[in-house]
């Protein structure tokens, strides 16, 4: 699973039709070991309601695909939870 925070959507006019009506998100990844490495965002498909500026947990490849109910679907990185609270220990 992969935290992030959604910063933005996407809209798509023409796309794979098994992709109507799937709520695309672009979403930062977060790296909680190195603050300053940036990782490139990812475009999610929003299985649960996440809106712009929350936390969430994603899966990616297959169990994206489960989480949209339809593994014929071509999602990679699906949202499946949003995050209420965390407490995160220094590992370092």
């Amino acid at each position: 699973m992969i935290v992030g925070r959604v910063i933005g959507n996407v809209w798509a006019t023409r796309k794979d039709e098994r992709l109507v009506g799937v709520k695309l998100l672009i979403v930062m990844p977060i790296n909680y070991v190195d603050e300053n490495e940036k990782q490139p965002p990812l475009i999610a498909a929003d299985t649960i309601g996440a809106g712009i500026g929350e936390k969430v947990i994603m899966v990616t490849g297959s169990s994206a695909r489960h989480a949209a109910r339809d593994v014929q679907t071509p999602i990679d990185v699906s949202i499946v939870g949003i995050i209420d609270g965390e407490e995160v220990m220094d590992v370092c």
